[in-house]
């Protein structure tokens, strides 16, 4: 195998990675009345099976990032895989719900370890060559709405016509070929000195899990209760000590000053920006077409695939381009921009309305806008920071977009069951609510359009030159 080949088909690894952290959110939607009904779930605690893993996922990022920078990228990225086998097994097999949350946070955790470092490995392996670097972060961005709409048609499958364990043992044949196919393709990159920020890790995982803890148990239990107003409380302090360590530490888990690197800081606003906007309307979509239209799980997978072939199309062949010519920060600010605009057409959905006149068009435009933002800003925030701190940058940047998208559902959960999203015998009433989710979401996209203007900088360097300037540091 040529090492030019060879490059592209360790990005197919890569690309697998993202898309197997992305299909584990979403392939558990179909599978979960069963799976209540078997393992003895109430109605409260169900959505945890969806919660222990985002909650791990979001708060272990930056714990993830910084081993991939310590220990090496490729061993981080291998322990992951190996961490999110271990928990799909489990998951399958578990007789009950503490066994199975906890496999799911063990899923979790893996993700934490595999995402960070396989940005890292994508830098390490086309960082270099400027305009291999932006393709190859648009095949690897287009992997996560194909990871989301593929879970949604696999679950459906999987649950009716096999079992619901299945929807995690999926996992274990495509975690022992990533383990066994890892050390042929990737870089070996190495070890370097340094210790591990224990208090810093302890503080920023405790503080980020309370945080996301609190931000999805708070539509349940209500965000003016004592429960949510005490654990984000408890999330405050912690991230205030965790700033304190790393203040004090000569060699901290995260290096403040690298919010100083040149639109580092406002990439990771318009990647939080994003997750908290596109997650709602994907979420939201896939409940209008199956509460409202009617659609069962798998048409409604179907009724996904026109928007997740135009992102990845999208993102594969228009993105690039477009920031080859452009630059990153127009196509940021439009990309939010059209989400916005995306947004504000699907909040016209009616109860009596169809796919197409409904769905089609308004979620096409909101993909487009997507496919538009993603890359530059992802690029951006990842290219931004020094060579030696990319699984930070990538933490760091993973973990905005989770935490976005945590934040960004929660808050849009308590708008629609604010305008009727909780009568589920009322499609007018049901309407309403996914109506006013969408506007709250088109409002966070607009607000992140008129972030990016205002603090990305025009003057700063594509993506590409960031890399060639990478690459005569390394050299």
């Amino acid at each position: 195998m040529s090492h030019g080949s060879k490059r592209w088909w360790a990005l197919g690894l890569i690309a697998l990675a993202q898309f197997m952290v992305i299909m584990d959110t979403s392939i558990i939607g179909v599978a979960l009345p069963r799976m209540q009904a078997d393992l003895g779930f109430s109605p409260e605690n169900l959505s945890w099976v969806f919660n222990a893993y985002v909650v791990a996922f979001g708060g272990l990022l930056l714990l993830g990032g910084r081993l991939s920078d310590l220990f090496g990228a490729r061993r981080v990225f291998t322990a992951g895989w190996l961490l999110l086998l271990v928990g799909s097994a489990a998951a399958g097999l578990a007789d009950s719900v503490a066994v199975e949350l906890a496999a799911r946070a063990t899923q979790g955790a893996g993700a934490a370890l595999i995402a960070p470092s396989a940005l890292t490995l994508l830098m390490m392996l086309f960082g270099a060559e400027p305009r291999e670097l932006t393709k190859a972060l648009a095949l690897y961005g287009a992997a996560a709405p194909a990871g989301g709409t593929a879970g949604v048609f696999l679950g459906g499958v999987i649950t009716e016509y096999v079992n619901w364990p299945w929807v995690f043992y999926i996992n274990i044949p495509i975690a022992l070929l990533a383990v066994l196919a890892t050390p042929a393709l990737m870089p070996a990159g190495g070890a370097r000195r340094g210790s591990l920020d224990v208090a810093g890790a302890l503080t920023v995982t405790a503080g980020l899990g309370a945080a996301v803890y609190a931000i999805v148990r708070a539509p349940e239990v209500g965000w003016t209760s004592a429960q949510t107003w005490t654990v984000l409380a408890g999330a405050v302090v912690a991230l205030a000590a965790f700033l304190a360590i790393q203040a004090a530490r000569r060699e901290p888990l995260m290096r403040l000053s690298i919010f100083r690197a040149p639109n580092l800081a406002a990439a990771n606003v318009a990647q939080l920006l994003l997750g908290a906007a596109w997650i709602p309307m994907w979420f939201y979509l896939n409940l209008y077409l199956q509460q409202v239209l009617g659609y069962s799980a798998f048409p409604s997978g179907a009724a996904l695939l026109p928007m997740t072939i135009l992102i990845m199309v999208g993102m594969i062949g228009l993105a690039p381009r477009a920031i080859n010519r452009f630059g990153p920060k127009p196509l940021v600010v439009t990309g939010l921009a059209v989400l916005a605009a995306g947004l504000g057409w699907l909040a016209l959905i009616r109860p009596d309305g169809t796919f197409l006149a409904d769905v089609l068009p308004a979620s096409l435009v909101a993909a487009l806008g997507m496919s538009l933002a993603f890359i530059p800003s992802l690029g951006t925030a990842i290219s931004s920071a020094r060579p030696e701190e990319g699984g930070l940058a990538s933490g760091i940047v993973n973990t905005s977009y989770q935490v976005g998208s945590a934040l960004g559902l929660a808050a849009m959960t308590a708008v629609a069951a604010s305008h009727g999203a909780d009568r589920l015998d009322n499609l007018t009433a049901l309407t309403d609510g996914y109506s006013a989710a969408f506007i709250g979401a088109g409002v966070i996209a607009a607000v992140g359009a008129g972030i990016a203007a205002i603090t990305l900088r025009t003057a700063a360097p594509r993506p590409q030159n960031i890399a060639d300037a990478e690459a005569a540091r390394v050299h």
